[in-house]
């Protein structure tokens, strides 16, 4: 019932993203990460099944992934509200989609390096942690110039800079504290979860 739900929310948001979306390169962009990683869910779901928590996460920025492949990141009408609330020069809804790019890969990196038994000292999981979610930020930071560069003003939606100067800089900051907040916040509860689907291999010894 579970997997049902979440791809029926999935599929849903996906086939309601492609109708008539603000531009249709930046779509295919945008929402190309969650497609990917609905693949690899589906392949690896019998011989690696992930924590619950991880897959609701991963199913959480797939959906933000595929609004701001609707809209483009520059331009989520939510945001636009927001910023005319709050007297803000631009829409913020990048930053959300940043923050989250540090904030789930943070619970996937964890779950992956304590399941394989990579880290076995507490002390050094969460830093390799944060340093493997700003190296994630900083990969997709270069792909955007990579895009920007071959297609041309065809990327200006999906750089989302809004001539913003330190906008790849404030983007990387956001993922850096998206990963933070999320150890922080969901540490215990992804052990727990953990110790229920693979008991003995989700532990670091302490220091």
């Amino acid at each position: 019932m579970a997997t049902f739900c979440w791809l029926l929310l999935f599929s849903s948001t996906l086939i309601w993203s492609g109708i008539n979306p603000k531009d249709t390169f930046t779509w295919s962009l945008e929402v190309a990460p969650a497609v990917i990683a609905l693949i690899i869910l589906a392949l690896s779901r019998r011989r690696f099944p992930l924590t619950p928590l991880l897959y609701g996460l991963i199913l959480a920025h797939s959906v933000i992934l595929m609004i701001g492949g609707h809209y483009t990141y520059a331009e989520v009408p939510a945001f636009d509200w927001l910023a005319e609330q709050f007297d803000w020069q631009r829409n913020h809804y990048d930053k959300l989609g940043h923050f989250a790019q540090g904030f789930i890969p943070a619970m996937l990196a964890r779950e992956l390096l304590l399941r394989h038994q990579v880290i076995n000292k507490t002390s050094w999981l969460s830093s390799i942690i944060v340093l493997i979610c700003l190296g994630i930020s900083a990969l997709y930071e270069l792909i955007e110039w990579w895009v920007a560069e071959l297609s041309g003003e065809d990327a200006e939606a999906f750089l989302g800079t809004q001539g913003y100067v330190w906008d790849t800089q404030s983007d990387m900051a956001m993922a850096m504290i998206g990963a933070v907040v999320a150890l922080m916040s969901l540490g215990r509860l992804h052990q727990r979860q953990l110790k229920l689907i693979h008991p003995g291999d989700s532990q670091p010894t302490a220091t």
